[in-house]
């Protein structure tokens, strides 16, 4: 049966088993924008249940709250931390309002949560109100924000497992093809050998940069303004309260919170998100690179380089019988496109604060918890689709080195340079191989010789004596 509650602006009808109320209605009524719910974040839902948690403890062990409902309140906290009620999240990521309707959607479940472990009804607020007790001593724009940066420490932890697990698998493949030898390539143009096993490990290298700059900018999202309440000045929180209730969330999440040192300041600044906006667009341009070489790599089968096959994943034409195509590193490369301009939206929305507050923080929410969320996944697809299945075409990649003119290189400290480039461009005009030109027409070497200068650690390592 439903059930009738009410605010200051009139009633609302709930389904009785919704554990939401009112002002959460009137936030899932007005907000249609992505049709994502707060829930589909289950770190931010468990966030919110520890800032609400500490809280609570907070105003008990000051006096602000009775400690019955208190207790109440914390129970009801520690079912959101565990997960149980992620279902009853429901408001839109993006909102009017600075995030005020999913702080009330938190409010009210956690409220009617208490009132039933009390004995009471659902929406019999007047014992356990989701504005009085639940949200004492706290603002959207302390709480938010707080829950925000609490929710993207634990998600780029994951992110950063994914990340890392990537830059293994393509260390894995550098040692396993160490001993393929193929050609380096510089605008696209034949350059100097090199082994396949080098390319590989340094996409891992490359990848394990990007795990150490989530790290240092994961830093700057420890510092909060919990306990600033509206606009940093603390109205209506209890002396002393914005230092323990940060102490204490910090003791119940093992996450060590710092509370900001000017909370006027803290209210209002979004500058932690821009800078890791920029780190998850860094990391995502570097993806695109290393697909884009990966899809090069194994481009033809027959009219391509040919160096590297990638696992088939599935038929690639309705028109063209036997085609493949290299859809996880495209997949890879449409998601880092999604995150860099999801950076964009992070910078305009971060410029868009007036005054003591930022209202664009939701949509900030949206595009950060997006990127890490979307890229997790397809970096874990690329490893375990993509990379770990790749295999070397070892044999075509070592004639192509031995027909390329790049190869003239290794000669320029027995020959010059000079002498070098002439033989280069007689080989381009002519199509004859270096070989032919350097051993049996102008024998400018012998073939014992040459076979010591194109020997494989010569060529990879350039260590190459006269």
């Amino acid at each position: 049966m439903p059930r009738i509650e009410k605010d200051f602006l009139g009633e609302k009808e709930l389904p009785d088993d919704a554990y939401y109320g009112v002002q959460t209605l009137r936030g899932l009524h007005n907000f249609h924008i992505t049709g994502i719910p707060m829930s589909a974040e289950p770190f931010f839902v468990k966030a919110f249940g520890y800032v609400k948690k500490a809280a609570a403890l907070t105003n008990r062990n000051l006096g602000v709250i009775d400690a019955r409902i208190a207790d109440a309140i914390i129970g009801a906290c520690d079912r959101l931390i565990a997960g149980d009620m992620d279902d009853q999240f429901v408001t839109d990521f993006i909102q009017g309002g600075a995030g005020t309707s999913t702080n009330m959607n938190a409010n009210e479940v956690i409220a009617n949560l208490a009132l039933e472990s009390l004995g009471h009804k659902k929406g019999e607020y007047e014992f356990v109100s989701p504005n009085d007790h639940v949200n004492c001593g706290q603002s959207t724009n302390d709480v938010y924000p707080t829950a925000f940066r609490l929710a993207l420490i634990l998600r780029l932890s994951s992110y950063m497992d994914a990340l890392r697990r990537l830059e293994d698998a393509f260390h894995a493949k550098g040692k396993e093809f160490e001993g393929v030898l193929k050609m380096g390539r510089t605008h696209l143009q034949d350059a100097v050998p090199m082994s396949l096993g080098q390319e590989f490990h340094g996409w891992g290298t490359t990848i394990g940069e990007e795990v150490h700059r989530i790290a240092d900018v994961r830093q700057l999202l420890h510092e909060v303004n919990l306990g600033a309440t509206a606009i940093g000045t603390s109205v209506t929180a209890a002396r002393g309260y914005p230092e323990q209730v940060t102490r204490c969330l910090s003791d119940l999440t093992g996450v060590k919170l710092i509370l900001a040192g000017d909370l006027v300041e803290a209210t209002s600044d979004t500058g932690a998100y821009v800078q890791l906006s920029g780190v998850l667009k860094r990391t995502s341009a570097k993806l695109t690179k290393i697909c884009n070489d990966i899809r090069l790599l194994a481009s033809g089968p027959r009219c391509g380089f040919n160096e590297i096959n990638l696992p088939q994943m599935q038929p690639g034409s309705s028109i063209m019988p036997g085609k493949v195509n290299p859809v996880i590193p495209e997949v890879v490369n449409q998601t880092s496109f999604l995150v860099i301009g999801l950076d964009l939206t992070v910078t305009l929305a971060a410029s868009a604060g007036q005054l003591q507050l930022n209202v664009m923080e939701p949509v900030i929410t949206f595009a950060l918890f997006t990127s890490i969320f979307t890229m997790e996944h397809a970096v874990n697809s690329l490893r375990v689709n993509c990379v770990r299945g790749i295999t070397a075409n070892a044999e075509h990649s070592r004639d192509m080195v031995l027909n390329s003119l790049g190869i003239v290189t290794v000669l320029k400290q027995s020959l010059g340079y000079k002498q070098c480039s002439e033989i280069a461009r007689e080989g381009y005009e002519t199509g004859k191989s270096l070989q032919q030109i350097v051993v049996e027409e102008r024998k400018l070497l012998s073939q014992e010789k040459w076979d010591e200068l194109f020997s494989f650690d010569n060529l990879i390592s350039g260590n190459v004596d006269k």
